[in-house]
């Protein structure tokens, strides 16, 4: 596990960690009154920080006494389990030996947050997402934990997270500052509307401070067309 990887855990104090903070209060408010408990997280392209900034988010509500379940469902280039440093036995493993999810749950990887990770990669992704095996896997994970994390692939390289943001209760979509083009990122969202998803909002990842190192990180939430933005 690197440091600099979970940075709302190792250094809690850093105007980065409480950017999450942020980002975490929008979206416990996101609801207008209906709790949102599965959320689909998923980029334009590969490279934008997505499972970086999933993995933060995640850490920062177990910080708030909240019971997070994370689950890589990238089964097509996984990074989940190297970026925390677990067993790659995950959700593959349940749909090949029919499983149940319980079986592959790693605990308490950080206070508050288990992990699935994505297992083995296998022929059919799609297909296995796209199943009423997955579909009561999402409702068993629904029961057991406050909010379920769904670290998906980019939105406009495969079919996957727009699939899966059609049967979660809320998505969220994470873009790079300079790694994508206004155009992309006009395209994923649009992709994503055609399936009806309901994206609560766009988490604006890599953006240069000036006069100091590092990066700002924003969110952008649009509720019914009324506007909040959040920055450190």
């Amino acid at each position: 596990m690197a440091e600099i990887d979970f940075i709302t855990h190792y250094d809690s104090r850093s105007p980065v960690s409480e950017a999450y903070r942020a980002i975490r209060t929008n979206l416990q408010f996101a609801g207008a009154g209906k709790q949102l408990k599965t959320l689909v997280f998923t980029s334009a392209v590969p490279g934008e920080g997505k499972s970086t900034t999933v993995a933060n988010l995640a850490i920062a509500m177990g910080q708030d006494d909240k019971k997070i379940l994370l689950i890589d469902c990238d089964m097509r280039k996984p990074v989940v389990h190297r970026r925390f440093g677990l067993l790659n036995r995950g959700l593959s493993n349940c749909f090949a030996e029919d499983l149940p999810l319980k079986e592959v749950i790693q605990a308490d990887v950080f206070p508050n947050l288990d992990v699935v990770t994505s297992g083995p990669v296998p022929p059919n992704p799609a297909e296995l997402l796209g199943s009423k095996k997955m579909e009561a896997l999402l409702q068993e994970a629904a029961e057991a934990y406050d909010y379920v994390f769904l670290d998906m692939p980019p939105v406009l390289a495969v079919t996957d997270a727009a699939l899966m943001s059609s049967r979660v209760d809320g998505t969220v979509i994470i873009l790079g500052s300079g790694d994508i083009s206004p155009d992309e990122g006009k395209q994923a969202k649009e992709l994503l509307e055609k399936v009806h998803a309901n994206i609560l909002g766009v988490i604006l990842n890599k953006v240069p401070q000036h006069h100091k190192s590092g990066y700002y990180y924003y969110y952008y939430y649009d509720e019914n067309h009324n506007k909040k933005r959040k920055r450190r």
